[in-house]
């Protein structure tokens, strides 16, 4: 919410003073924030708007007399000789033109903040006192200075209302005495001075280095954490960053488990020995500088991780009298959602359809992987996952261990939500591809077949990030796989399954795919209407593998002159057969008769299409693509020549049918080896 809030503030008083006449430069709105404060600074504003001149455009010279002294009224003007006339191009216009002199730029703030801070918008906010103005928390005061002076402004808070001040506070314990400021440099200086960085970017790089320094001092490293840094920059004002003892007693429970419970509850920097086996000592972020140099804030710290961790290493110790395999049943009672059965249900489908896989990946068990995707839910029944929920999968490879499951089969348990988004590590290990593939794919068709699809920006299951896990796991390790078919096997383990739409399930998966897929390839450079042409070919191109090796092709043949030229070609043919076809209320999709060929050209283009067919076909039966096109390309000379010289609707029915039929020929030879009416340019 404070990041959120700093570009809100920037965004809307940018605009706002924009639109009441200051040209601003690029950056000259600056904003700041920390837990207490949100920070605005303008530079080089001047001391006052500038003159402006309004124009108002007015009726039709020789309009009514009521449409002229409406814009007599509306435009303020005495009389209609005070108004301009202008030819418009569509007649001669009445105009009004005012000048407008600039207002004091104090006056101008004075306004546009109180505007500001109503229209403000956070996802929670609160009231208080008796005010009905609603903020994320409450408003103590409105620091607003221009020029040295404060601006004489003030807020209705609904119920009351709150003056501008120059004055603001600092620290809440160590400096809370009010003080005035005249500038930003001021208010920035005496604030440091008073135990505030008052910039996020400045205290964010402090904590970092100073934490660091802390865990070097002591030997060790800081676990990186950029999330749990920029949570804590936004939770302190005066960042003193402290050093702190793990008993070595917990030092034996998982060391995610620690890690979690120390960032989760206690926002405690983790840290590391230089092998990165985990260290027993944290660094804590205080916001308070203290006498005895923080060892009671690092004492009281340490007796609160205690109880923490003493809970943790309680459920670690109670979760392992109980073996993985024995908590699969405890799965149906909990509910996957509703229409697509319990968890129990998904673990059984996700075994299947792992074991089904497993044909498809190269040096993948299928025991093993039937026996990690029965397992993979099963820690979701355990007390330190009930507690963080965040470990599912990871505290799973850790039980799995324990209960002496082969190492594959832990590893898949763990590695089975993976990847979770685009810069998460995606499995290569063969089992742990297969079930995190199957659950998947489960959830992808179990959720299309109850009509839960995502739609706009609305997407509640997380269908996007999961499609893109399984386009990552097949493109990344190179599987052959035909999504058709694994979708149509899946639907047919779902409790919602209907024969009667499996087809409509499979083609809808295939279009989100699709869409996915333009995403995931658009920052390789393999532009979205190239994906669509080759997932278009005929029968359908449904391994990913190869759909990317001929989008490769076809990207390079559309690029050449050759390629260039025949796409101009193929929409040229397109275009007559789709305007013709549609005159004649018919198609001419059946095959030229070489018989009734009038012209050399007929029968040489006849003849090139033919042997493309018979050079293409064998190629990309072996897949390779770019000697598949180079073979396409050798239509364009014979393409060329057709258009130069043969008129194709001749005046003969017959005549004119038959070549309509050889137009025909080209567009579905080319489309044999990509769909080239979606490619687009």
């Amino acid at each position: 919410m404070q990041r959120r809030a700093a570009e809100q503030l920037k965004e809307r008083l940018t605009a706002m003073l924009g639109e009441a006449g200051f040209a601003l430069a690029k950056d000259a709105v600056a904003t700041y924030v920390g837990p207490r404060r949100l920070t605005a600074v303008v530079a080089d504003l001047p001391m006052a708007q500038p003159d402006r001149t309004i124009e108002r455009k007015g009726p039709k010279v020789g309009s009514p007399q009521g449409a002229i002294d409406g814009f007599l009224k509306g435009s303020g003007l005495a009389s209609l000789d005070l108004a301009e006339q202008r030819d418009t191009g569509k007649g001669v216009f009445y105009f009004a033109v005012q000048k407008q002199p600039g207002r004091q730029t104090a006056a101008v703030i004075a306004e546009i903040v109180p505007a500001l801070i109503k229209a403000f918008e956070w996802p929670k906010s609160m009231r208080w006192a008796t005010w009905s103005q609603r903020w994320v928390r409450p408003l103590h005061a409105v620091l607003c200075v221009f020029a040295g002076e404060t601006v004489p402004g003030r807020i209705d808070l609904g119920g009351g209302a709150m003056g501008f001040t120059n004055e603001t506070v600092g620290h809440r314990f160590l400096a809370p005495a009010p003080f005035a400021v005249t500038s930003f440099e001021e208010y920035a200086d005496k604030l440091d001075k008073a135990f505030v960085m008052v910039d996020q970017a400045e205290r964010r790089a402090y904590i970092a280095r100073i934490a660091g320094q802390r865990a070097g001092e002591n030997g060790l490293q800081l676990k990186p954490d950029e999330g749990l840094l920029d949570e804590v920059t936004g939770l302190v004002e005066w960042p003193v960053p402290l050093i702190g003892k793990i008993d070595d007693e917990f030092m034996s429970v998982p060391p995610e488990v620690l890690t979690t419970s120390m960032r989760t509850h206690q926002k405690y920097f983790a840290c590391l020995r230089l092998d990165d086996t985990l260290a027993p000592r944290f660094v804590v972020i205080s916001n308070m500088e203290n006498e005895d140099g923080g060892r009671q804030v690092v004492s009281g710290n340490e007796r609160v991780l205690r109880a923490r961790l003493s809970d943790a290493r309680f459920f670690w110790d109670q979760d392992r009298k109980k073996r993985l395999a024995d908590r699969v049943g405890a799965l149906a009672s909990i509910l996957f959602y509703q229409r697509l059965g319990t968890m129990a249900d998904k673990a059984i489908r996700i075994s299947r359809l792992a074991a089904r896989l497993a044909a498809k990946i190269p040096g993948c068990d299928a025991k093993e992987a039937e026996r990690a995707g029965l397992l993979a839910k099963a820690d979701l029944t355990t007390d330190m996952v009930g507690e963080f929920p965040e470990l599912q999968g990871v505290m799973g490879r850790y039980y799995a261990r324990h209960d002496g499951e082969p190492e594959a089969i832990a590893e898949a348990v763990a590695e089975h939500y993976a990847p979770k988004g685009p810069d998460d590590r995606c499995p290569t290990a063969p089992a742990s591809v297969s079930v995190a593939l199957a659950d998947k794919i489960d959830t992808l068709v179990g959720f299309f077949a109850i009509d839960e699809k995502p739609t706009g920006s609305k997407d509640p299951f997380a269908l996007r990030r999961a499609a893109l896990g399984v386009i990552r796991l097949i493109i990344e390790n190179k599987l052959r796989l035909g999504l058709i078919e694994e979708f149509g096997f899946a639907y047919a383990l779902n409790p919602a399954s209907n024969n009667t739409k499996a087809d409509d399930v499979v083609r809808a998966l295939l279009d989100f795919f699709a869409d996915r897929l333009k995403v995931h390839l658009r920052d390789q450079g393999l532009k979205h209407d190239i994906v669509a042409a080759v997932f278009a070919v005929p029968g359908g191109e449904d391994d990913l593998v190869r759909l990317i090796a001929r989008g490769e092709a076809l990207k390079g043949f559309v690029a050449s002159d050759d390629g260039a030229n025949l796409l101009t070609a193929y929409r040229r043919a397109a275009n007559i057969l789709r305007i013709e076809e549609k005159k004649d209320g018919k198609r001419y999709d059946r095959l030229a008769d070489p018989k009734r060929f009038a012209m050399s050209e007929e029968a040489q283009l006849h003849q090139a299409i033919m042997d493309v067919g018979t050079k293409a076909d064998p190629l990309l039966a072996d897949e390779d693509f770019s000697g598949a096109m180079g073979a396409l390309a050798r239509l364009r000379q014979p393409v060329d020549d057709f258009f130069d010289r043969v008129t194709v609707n001749a005046e003969e029915a017959e005549l004119r049918a038959n070549r309509l039929c050889l137009l025909s020929q080209i567009r579905v030879g080319m489309d044999a080896i990509a769909d080239f009416s979606k490619i687009e340019g």
